[in-house]
């Protein structure tokens, strides 16, 4: 038995790593998205527009 508690604390622990590696991505990735947004202003806010414009005619 005490194979499979070290087992779920082990499972427990790469599922805390996996969301903290995670969240460390989604904040790099919306920091290069503000980057380029601020370094590329026009193409920015087409591509903004586009999205809006995708969301607009998307249906349930």
């Amino acid at each position: 038995m005490p194979d499979r508690e070290q087992k779920d604390r082990a499972e427990q622990e790469s599922d805390a790593e996996r969301r903290r590696r995670r969240a460390r991505f989604l904040r790099e990735l919306t920091e290069a998205r503000e980057l380029r947004a601020r370094v590329q202003p026009r193409r920015a806010k087409v591509a903004r527009l586009r999205h809006v414009m995708r969301m607009r005619t998307f249906r349930w």
